[in-house]
């Protein structure tokens, strides 16, 4: 039995006393829930193609289409994680901008005489900077189409777009509505929803890549669990994770996992592998955790093996551990490596929703070591499941 599955299988009542009702639960059926969004978005994708061709966001001349992927904090990192798989797929410019950069500099981030697509992505469509941006928007810029995407039917980013001929809301499957305070289940699965719209032209030929993530997750939760409660036993104070391309958005949300369910005990930093040089390593020490999620790609992987070896050599981080890669266990590059069984001809861009679970284990088993409730790891509210009460100035 895993780490992970001692946490699901404790009795209600110490499940309710520690603050693991929701998390542990959130984290472990997110490969069987992938199946489902990929249904989900099947049915929705008639719908999407009308609204992409009416908008005349497809087709000829779609080319010029400026592509604004949109969200805050995980949300954020949703739209980072599946930009490079959307910009090849699409044809098109595909940016990913946080929606707290639109709500202060919308007006310098908008070219005129541009044709525009926001998809915004949230889990709960309540959060004020969210609702507040779209509004803004929309009035403001009134030819800019937008989708939305939210786990919460009730949000007011879903009902405060109901109706209007250039906005397509879509409510993800119920279980991606997460409970507790992180998100999880919504991370996965609205970029599992993202990688489809990527394939709307060809969804058959993402089937494939599904039926492999599923398999990775399967097979990486209960390793990866054992090795994240192991590795917070050992109270690490700072965690850096690192990741090139499409996995650097992994890397980030890591890092925020961490640093959100242990309510900052635990310090996190993210770079890129050949970013982390130009002045972030200066933070690592013996004392550190280091976490490499490795390309698939060669080439890239070369960087990111002489970076481990460097770190190595110079003894700066306390343990290192790889996600990802099929045949480097033979290698001394790391500790522990974490390599899903059918990780296997997965592109570095649609790996997000295997890789981040170890992000997320570590840091459930990272609350529970600091004795924190990990469904609301913020005894003094400085951190809430949906962000309110921004003041919103005009």
């Amino acid at each position: 039995m895993s780490a992970l599955s001692q946490l699901m299988d404790l009795p209600e009542a110490e499940k309710v006393k520690r603050g693991l009702v929701h998390t542990p639960a959130e984290i472990a059926q997110q490969p069987d829930t992938w199946g489902a969004t990929v249904e989900l978005f099947r049915s929705k994708r008639e719908e999407i193609r009308n609204f992409l061709s009416a908008g005349e966001l497809t087709g000829p001349g779609a080319s010029h289409v400026i592509v604004f992927l949109v969200g805050a904090g995980t949300s954020d990192y949703t739209g980072q994680a599946v930009s490079h798989l959307l910009r090849k797929h699409w044809r098109c410019e595909v940016i990913a901008v946080p929606s707290t950069d639109l709500l202060t500099q919308m007006d310098e981030l908008i070219l005129t005489g541009r044709k525009y697509l926001w998809i915004s992505f949230s889990r709960s469509g309540d959060s004020s900077e969210g609702v507040a941006v779209l509004a803004r928007a929309r009035e403001k810029y009134p030819d800019i189409y937008h989708i939305v995407i939210s786990c919460n039917p009730h949000g007011r980013m879903l009902r405060e777009g109901s109706g209007n001929p250039k906005t397509l809301g879509i409510c993800m499957i119920d279980e991606a509505n997460d409970r507790g305070l992180a998100m999880t289940s919504s991370f996965s699965n609205m970029v599992i929803f993202a990688q489809c719209m990527a394939h709307i032209a060809s969804l058959e030929t993402y089937e494939s890549v599904l039926g492999k993530l599923v398999a990775a997750g399967k097979s990486l939760l209960p390793r990866a669990a054992d090795c994240a409660a192991a590795l917070a036993k050992q109270g690490y104070k700072k965690a850096f994770f690192v990741g090139s391309g499409p996995l650097r958005a992994v890397a980030k949300e890591s890092a925020l996992k961490v640093l959100e369910l242990t309510a900052g005990k635990t310090l996190t930093m993210t770079e890129s592998a050949l970013g982390l040089r130009h002045g972030p390593m200066a933070a690592l020490d013996d004392q550190t955790l280091f976490v490499c999620f490795l390309s698939s790609d060669k080439r890239v992987q070369g960087y990111e093996r002489d970076l481990l070896r460097e770190i190595g050599a110079k003894k700066i981080a306390k343990r290192r551990v790889v996600v990802g890669g099929s045949d480097l266990a033979t290698d001394s590059y790391a500790e522990d490596y974490l390599s899903p069984a059918s990780v296997s001809g997965i592109a570095d861009e649609y790996r997000a929703p295997v890789d981040v679970m170890f992000g997320q284990l570590l840091g459930l088993f990272s609350s529970i070591q600091w004795n924190l409730m990990p469904d609301s790891p913020s005894p003094d509210g400085v951190i809430n499941r949906v962000v309110q009460d921004v003041n919103i100035y005009s």
